[in-house]
């Protein structure tokens, strides 16, 4: 699919600024910190951070890592969490073309990114990344008329309602909690983008991944990551390979 050179070139800029605010997102939101107070400053020498030294990758780059005032290194993480939005962003617009589908594939990215990695260091999904990436959905599925916007808002149902139906079980049958509220909120905002086949899909793949990378994080004891993670990974497969999945299991169950 042939794509204009400035499509690339927007989706990269766009992908990178919103890495940036996905950034401060990740610090913040775990904190129950304010999104746009206090403005960027540095953490050791506390000056303000000016707008030439927050072009996203470039100025990490210019100033080679570090504060241009105190010299102080700043972390990595800005840069790699700014290319590997625009990347994924790119990546949508080379998938989808200029279209809907890859607005949301984008959208979903990121928000999963966010979630995967705020899980994984606070064991917290921030309701940010859920209630605001739910609206998003339904937003971004009304471009596809009433018979997309339902399908949103079903899928947003199901997922709400299958997790709170497994922490409730969970809650009954072992006496504590089987599922976070996080998870749960979690789900509703994949279904708003997958629909509600795709919330079970998500489901089951999350579980299975998680099962993948329980084994062997227990026989070498180390910490578990938190199942917002796993999720993460299963709501990424089911958007991209979804359809395809779900067609070849209703194939094998008619005996085809």
């Amino acid at each position: 699919m042939f794509v204009d050179p400035w499509l690339w070139l927007g989706a990269a800029v766009v992908g990178a600024a919103v890495g940036s605010f996905l950034n401060v997102c990740i610090l913040r939101l775990p904190h129950d910190q304010s999104l746009v107070r206090p403005p960027s400053t540095c953490p050791r020498c506390r000056q303000r951070i000016a707008w030439r030294d927050n072009i996203p990758i470039v100025s990490w780059l210019l100033l080679r890592g570090k504060c241009r005032w105190c010299r102080a290194p700043i972390s990595i993480q800005y840069p790699i969490i700014e290319g590997a939005v625009a990347l994924l962003w790119m990546a949508a617009l080379a998938a989808y073309g200029p279209t809907v589908r890859a607005l949301a594939g984008a959208l979903l990215g990121t928000l999963l990114l966010g979630i995967a990695i705020t899980d994984a260091r606070h064991y917290i999904i921030p309701d940010e990344f859920s209630w605001g990436g739910l609206v998003l959905g339904l937003l971004v599925s009304l471009a596809g008329g009433g018979a997309a916007f339902l399908q949103s808002v079903l899928g947003a149902a199901a997922g709400f309602a299958l997790l709170y139906a497994v922490a409730m079980a969970g809650q009954w049958l072992f006496g504590e909690e089987a599922m976070g509220g996080g998870d749960i909120k979690m789900m509703a905002m994949v279904g708003s983008f997958v629909g509600w086949k795709g919330v079970l899909l998500t489901v089951f793949a999350g579980a299975l991944f998680g099962l993948l990378i329980f084994v062997p994080l227990t026989l070498r004891k180390k910490r578990l990551v938190p199942f917002g993670v796993f999720l993460a990974m299963g709501a990424a497969l089911t958007f991209v390979f979804g359809d395809a999945i779900i067609a070849w299991y209703s194939h094998f169950l008619q005996g085809g």
